[in-house]
C-alpha cells in the first residue's frame, strides 16, 4: 500500500512537464501541475490539442485579428527531470510542439486564407521551490509529503527556431524570443487522505516579448502580458479529481510599425478532469472558453485538451523488480 502512494504521489507531480505550454492562454496549465514529487523522477508527456480563436493559437502574444478565425491541431512531447538545488525541489523540462494551424483574416488589405504545418518553437523551462515542504528525497517523505502553502519560481524561455515564413499571416513558428516568470501557488484545504484532498491554486504570470522584425514586412512588438491562473481542485476517487478553472489575461497590448492595438482582456473558464491509469501512466483531459468575447476586438479563444503522461522514477522502479512486480 505505501508503495502504490509513493508512485501516485509521483504521477500527480509527473503532468508539470506541461506546464511550459508556450501556446498562450489556450494551453492553460491544468491543476495539479506543481505538486511535488521524490526528487530524480522522470516524466514524458504526449499532449493533443484542438484549438480555435481569432488569434494565431500558437501565439503567446495573442495579437487579434478582428473577424478572423483561425484553427489549431498540435501534439507536444517532451522530458522532464526533478532534482534538488539548495535543498530545495527542482525541475528542468524541455518541450516541441509539431501540429497544423488554419485559418482565414484580412490584414494590411490583404485577405489571407492559409494553412501550415510543422514544427513550432521549443520551449526550455526552470522551476524551483522557494516556499513550502523541503525536497523529497526518499520513499517516505513522499508518504509524508503535504503540499500546505507551497510557493514556486518558474521561469520559461521559448527559442525561436520553429518553422516560419516572413510572408504568411499563420506560422508555427513566432521568429522571436519570449518567455515568462511565474509564481505557481499550491495551497492545500483540509486533510491530505486520497480520495479527499482539496486545494486552491494559482499561477500570476508576466510574459516578455521580444519583437518580430519581419512579420509580413512590419515590426511587431508586443508589451508584456500580465496572466493569472485559477484552480478549485477536489478528489472525487483516491485516482480521479476535478477542477474548476478561471483565465485571466491583461496587458499585452501590440503594435505594428509603432501604431497602437488594444490591451487584452480576457477571462476564460473550464475545467479538468485527471484519471491515474496505473502507477506510471496519468491521462487528464480539459476544455477552456472565453466569457469576455462580445466585441469583435475581444481575444476569443476554445481548446480541448487531452494528455497522457508517463512517469518514472529509478528508486521506484527498483523496487518494484525486488517486488517481483
Amino acid at each position: 500500500m505505501k508503495f502504490s502512494l509513493s508512485m501516485q504521489s509521483i504521477l500527480a507531480m509527473a503532468v508539470i512537464l506541461m506546464l511550459a505550454l508556450p501556446q498562450s492562454v489556450s494551453a492553460q496549465v491544468p491543476a495539479r501541475f506543481y505538486w511535488k514529487n521524490l526528487v530524480g523522477g522522470n516524466a514524458v508527456p504526449v499532449v493533443y490539442m484542438d484549438m480555435s480563436g481569432n488569434a494565431n493559437p500558437l501565439d503567446p502574444a495573442q495579437f487579434v485579428v478582428p473577424e478572423s478565425s483561425f484553427e489549431a491541431t498540435v501534439a507536444l512531447g517532451g522530458y522532464a527531470k526533478t532534482f534538488t538545488l539548495f535543498d530545495r525541489s527542482a525541475l528542468v523540462a524541455a518541450l516541441l510542439p509539431v501540429g497544423r494551424i488554419s485559418g482565414g483574416a484580412s490584414l494590411f488589405g490583404r485577405d489571407f486564407t492559409e494553412s501550415t504545418n510543422g514544427f513550432g518553437d521549443p520551449t526550455l523551462e526552470f522551476v524551483i521551490n522557494v516556499l513550502g515542504p523541503p525536497a523529497i528525497k526518499n520513499i517516505p517523505q513522499a508518504m509524508r509529503y503535504e503540499p500546505g502553502f507551497s510557493l514556486d519560481l518558474l521561469v520559461d524561455l521559448i527559442v525561436p527556431v520553429g518553422e516560419y515564413d516572413d510572408d504568411q499571416l499563420l506560422n508555427m513558428g513566432q521568429n522571436r524570443w519570449y518567455g515568462r516568470v511565474a509564481a505557481p501557488i499550491v495551497w492545500q484545504i483540509g486533510s491530505w487522505v486520497p480520495g479527499r484532498r482539496t486545494t486552491l491554486e494559482f499561477l500570476p504570470s508576466v510574459w516578455l516579448f521580444d519583437d518580430n522584425d519581419d512579420f509580413l514586412g512590419h515590426n511587431l512588438s508586443t508589451d508584456p502580458k500580465f496572466q493569472v491562473e485559477a484552480h478549485l481542485t477536489r478528489d472525487f476517487h483516491k485516482d480521479l479529481w476535478g477542477s474548476i478553472d478561471v483565465n485571466w489575461m491583461g496587458g499585452g497590448k501590440s503594435s505594428l510599425d509603432g501604431i497602437d492595438g488594444d490591451d487584452l482582456d480576457m477571462v476564460g473558464v473550464g475545467f479538468t478532469l485527471g484519471y491515474h491509469v496505473n502507477e506510471n501512466f496519468q491521462l487528464t483531459a480539459g476544455y477552456l472558453a472565453s466569457v469576455s468575447d462580445d466585441d469583435p476586438t475581444d481575444l476569443q479563444v476554445d481548446v480541448f485538451k487531452v494528455s497522457l503522461v508517463f512517469g518514472w522514477h529509478p528508486l521506484v522502479e527498483g523496487m518494484k523488480r525486488l517486488g517481483g512486480e
